[in-house]
C-alpha cells in the first residue's frame, strides 16, 4: 500500500491522476459537483466519494472512511482570484475573507488542520498571492498548525502538458521537480485521434452554427474569433490553435479551433491538451465535461509533483 491521498475539491480528478501514477493511493475525493463526482468515481472506483460543500464536513467525517491521511491535495474555486473574471472584488483579502468561493479556500485549510496530514498542496491561480493575500494565507495556515509554508509557482509546459498554464500550489514543503526539458506541442497532443465519433468517449462532435463555421474558417493560427474583457486584462476565445506549439490555458468557458479543421476541438482533443489520458472519462453534459477538464489539475504536472512529495515523505 502507497502513501494515502486525499482529494478537496477534487473535481474531475486530475490531481489524483498524476499522485495514482506516481504510486500514491488515493482513497477519497470530495466536491459538490455533481458532474464532476460521478466522474471521479467512475475513474477511481476504489476511493471513497464525497458529494458535499465544504462547509458542511469535518475532518473527522473523512478520518472515519480512510483513517489517517499521508498527503492532501485539492484546487479551492479560483473564481474570486482570477483577473479573467470581470466581477473580481477590488480588495485583495476581501476575495478570501469576503467572497463567497474565496472562503473555500479557508475551507480547505481548515480540514488540512483537521486531517493533519504530513503534507498538503493547494493549486490556485498564481493571483492568489496578491495585496496581502500570501501573508494572509501563511497566517490561516500556521494558525492550523503549519509553520512552513512555500508558494511554488509551476508552468505545466515544462511539465509535458500540451498547454500553457501557470498556477502556484501553496505547500508546506518546497516543490520544484526537475524541468523536462522539452515542450510537447499541439500536433503531437492530438496525433492519433481519428475524426470526431460517438465511439470514442467524449470524442463527440461540437455543434456550431453555419456563420461561425464561416468565422473559423478565416482565423489564423494563434488568432481568435472573439475577444472579451475581464477584470486582468483582455482575454480571447475560438481560438485557431498553432500546431506546433503548446495550446494557450485552458479553461471551462474556452473553446479552441482545431489548427488543421474548420471545427472545434472535442472534449477529448481538449483533455489532450491537458495531458488527460484517453482512459479518462468525463460523465455529464458537453459544458459540464469541458468545465471538467479546464478546472483540472494537468496530470503530468501533478504527477511531477507526486514525485517530490514521495521524495520528502520517504
Amino acid at each position: 500500500m502507497g502513501f494515502t491521498v486525499v482529494d478537496l475539491f477534487s473535481g474531475a480528478g486530475g490531481f489524483s491522476v498524476g499522485f495514482r501514477d506516481a504510486g500514491f493511493e488515493v482513497v477519497a475525493g470530495l466536491d459538490v459537483d455533481l458532474d464532476a463526482v460521478r466522474t471521479f468515481s467512475l475513474n477511481f472506483p476504489k476511493a471513497v466519494v464525497i458529494r458535499s460543500d465544504a462547509r458542511l464536513i469535518n475532518g473527522s467525517d473523512i478520518v472515519k472512511y480512510v483513517g489517517d491521511v499521508d498527503v492532501v491535495i485539492g484546487g479551492p474555486p479560483c473564481e474570486a482570484y482570477t483577473g479573467a473574471n470581470p466581477r473580481r472584488l477590488g480588495e485583495p483579502l476581501d476575495r478570501l475573507y469576503t467572497d463567497e468561493l474565496g472562503q473555500l479556500t479557508l475551507e480547505f485549510i481548515r480540514l488540512v488542520g483537521e486531517l493533519k496530514p504530513r503534507v498538503f498542496v493547494m493549486e490556485n491561480v498564481a493571483a492568489i498571492m496578491e495585496g496581502g493575500l500570501r501573508e494572509a494565507l501563511v497566517g490561516e495556515f500556521r494558525r492550523v498548525g503549519y509553520g512552513e509554508v512555500y508558494f511554488n509557482v509551476l508552468h505545466a509546459e515544462d511539465y509535458l502538458v500540451p498547454s500553457v498554464r501557470r498556477r502556484v500550489f501553496i505547500s508546506n514543503i518546497k516543490i520544484k521537480p526537475r524541468k523536462a526539458g522539452r515542450v510537447v506541442t499541439v500536433a503531437e497532443a492530438l496525433s492519433g485521434l481519428p475524426e470526431p465519433t460517438p465511439q470514442i468517449p467524449n470524442h463527440e462532435p461540437v455543434p456550431v452554427s453555419p456563420r461561425k463555421v464561416r468565422g473559423i474558417s478565416r482565423v489564423a493560427w494563434g488568432q481568435a474569433l472573439y475577444t472579451y474583457r475581464g477584470s486582468g486584462g483582455v482575454y480571447r476565445n475560438f481560438i485557431k490553435l498553432h500546431p506546433n506549439k503548446p495550446a494557450p490555458t485552458v479553461m471551462g468557458s474556452v473553446r479552441f479551433i482545431h489548427p488543421y479543421e474548420d471545427r472545434l476541438l472535442t472534449v477529448r482533443e481538449q483533455a489532450r491538451l491537458m495531458g488527460f489520458p484517453d482512459n479518462h472519462v468525463f460523465l455529464g453534459s458537453r459544458d459540464s465535461q469541458f468545465n471538467q477538464v479546464g478546472e483540472a489539475v494537468p496530470p503530468p504536472l501533478a504527477r511531477a509533483i507526486a514525485e517530490v512529495v514521495k521524495g520528502a515523505l520517504t
